[in-house]
């Protein structure tokens, strides 16, 4: 782990591209086979492979404990560590120099050991806790830095998932486009770098049961962009406010996988059970919609299907939910990524899919008028928007291209007040980036009410700005977070309204970001909570109108 720790390093000390490429592949050229998967998983930011299901439950209230325990810090010593470096590994490198922590170091396995017992270890927190203070003990502080980095699932050491492929295609002088192609089927780069090692790469293949990493769609501001992208004929489908999964159906058992690759199977067996009845080996791409009386829900009520291992027969009843597919990935034991986009949905058609199954709505529209047409109809429809579709596109797992479009617009904008900050981190480190905000309870009140946070839609001046005037307003300095006097005003675009526990509004923005700071605007000008509550009370009468189907 010792000789990990000084290759992140020395490739976080270096902002030259082919640089990092060349410390990097010299590394993993060094390296026997057991430690070539390890090392080049943990380059990749990765603890385990993406498809696999496992997950270390160590949350930010746990690492406090292990951190305070190991250390002997304060809470005033973390924080102020905290402000210096924004990162977790940076602190606890910090912290435990500053203690004279002194250990013989790990190997690499040993770590990853670690890493396997904490997954496996059930019951309390406090016994994953005590699992991660161990293997933590007998690190050096460099070496408990990237243990922690990799824990918080970020490395910050300026090593995209591409770099890494790039080395290991210099590491053993292989094609990197066979790397990336490898690692696209694969989702898992320590099994693609063994495979480069043995010259094996073309046997690099997808598994049944084993997810895919997904393809993505790149945003377009306006249908004038679909069209000059991709051509005057385009194919678009509805994008739903759903819940993206995978189904894999085998001759054993049927699985469901969230966008982060997480099994979820057991929360939706009415979607399980109806997988039953379709023909042959499958592999479907598409939404979970909460669907009740020809109407799809809101997504709110589909949130409360989502962490419930065993739903009980209520919950089933209140939120029923259906599978809207849109690729068919794998048929009778043939995988069809590389099949064209047309090919794939005539494939799907045919399965007449029904029941708890659904094909997405599909259009083919000529020129930017007709695309602009059908985004109205679909936000009519209650959907987020527009996906856009090249016909001859295949299917590239993990990558975002051009071969799918997402269009999307703003439901409305609200002028609200900043009421707290939270350090930034990575590029934004140094800086209060995050902000929460809050409308007005009622005219002429001075009351608040917080309705969101966000994080995105201001230059980096007017963040170093911002930065500035809430140092100066802050009343209360939480070490991470600052509540601040209420006197920046920011406009902020959002997707949706939906009910909230989280926020003194009873309200949530959904998909909040700052449109522009209003400088022209001070406190006594921000929206109401009545406002946003017009907003929700129109969003449900309007959904309540419609009946068209998904």
């Amino acid at each position: 782990m010792r000789r990990f720790a000084e290759c992140a390093d020395a490739i976080a000390a270096t902002s030259s591209k082919l640089e990092k490429v060349r410390i990097l592949g010299e590394y993993l050229a060094s390296l026997d086979v057991d430690r070539l998967a390890v090392a080049t998983r943990f380059m990749a930011g990765r603890i385990f492979p993406a498809w696999d299901g496992r997950v270390l439950m160590v949350g930010w209230a746990a690492m406090r404990t292990v951190v305070l325990e190991l250390t002997g810090a304060g809470d005033t010593e973390m924080a102020a560590s905290y402000r210096r470096h924004a990162d977790s590994g940076d602190v606890m490198r910090d912290l435990m120099e500053a203690a004279g922590h002194a250990a013989p170091g790990l190997d690499i396995l040993e770590v990853a050991a670690g890493f396997d017992r904490i997954a496996a270890t059930t019951g309390s927190s406090r016994a994953r806790t005590v699992q991660l203070t161990e293997l933590l003990r007998a690190c050096t502080p460099a070496e408990g830095r990237y243990v922690t980095k990799l824990i918080s699932g970020d490395m910050r050491i300026g090593l995209r998932e591409g770099l890494v492929e790039e080395a290991v295609a210099r590491a053993f002088d292989r094609p990197a486009a066979a790397v990336a192609r490898a690692d696209m089927l694969m989702g898992d780069l320590g099994a693609v770098a063994v495979l480069a090692a043995g010259d094996r790469l073309a046997e690099a293949a997808p598994r049944l049961g084993a997810p895919l990493r997904y393809m993505l769609a790149s945003p377009v501001a306006d249908a004038a962009e679909v069209v000059a992208r991709m051509g005057e004929e385009v194919w678009v489908e509805d994008k739903y406010d759903g819940i993206r999964c995978q189904l894999h159906k085998g001759p054993e058992r049927t699985a469901l996988y969230s966008r982060d690759l997480r099994e979820i199977t057991g929360q939706f067996p009415e979607i399980v059970a109806a997988a039953a009845e379709l023909d042959g080996d499958l592999v479907l791409d598409g939404e979970l919609l909460g669907f009740r009386d020809g109407r799809v829900m809101p997504f709110f009520d589909l949130q409360t299907r989502l962490g419930r291992k065993s739903p009980s027969a209520a919950v089933l009843e209140a939120v029923p939910v259906v599978f809207t597919a849109w690729d068919l990935l794998h048929q009778g034991g043939e995988w069809l990524l590389d099949t064209p986009l047309r090919e794939r949905r005539a494939r799907l058609e045919a399965l007449r899919l029904g029941g708890r199954f659904a094909v997405a709505h599909l259009e083919r529209a000529t020129g930017a008028a007709e695309v602009d047409a059908l985004f109205l109809d679909a936000r009519a429809r209650l959907n987020e928007g527009l996906m856009a579709k090249n016909p001859d596109s295949s299917y590239t797992p993990g990558r975002r291209g051009l071969a799918w479009l997402k269009l999307k617009r703003p439901l409305d904008t609200l002028d609200c007040v900043v009421v707290g900050a939270e350090w930034g981190h990575g590029k934004r480190r140094g800086v209060l980036s995050d902000v929460t905000f809050a409308v007005r309870i009622a005219e002429g009140s001075d009351e608040l009410a917080t309705v969101g946070k966000a994080y995105t839609g201001l230059t980096d001046a007017e963040i170093a700005e911002m930065t500035r005037l809430l140092l100066d307003s802050t009343v209360q300095d939480h070490g991470h977070h600052r509540s601040v006097r209420p006197e920046i005003v920011v406009e902020i675009a959002f997707d949706s309204v939906q009910p909230s526990t989280r926020h003194r509004s009873g309200y949530a923005l959904r998909f909040p970001r700052i449109a522009r700071w209003r400088h022209d605007k001070g406190p006594e000008d921000i929206d109401t909570l009545e406002r946003v509550r017009q907003i929700a009370t129109a969003l449900v009468e309007n959904r309540e109108q419609r009946v068209d189907q998904a």
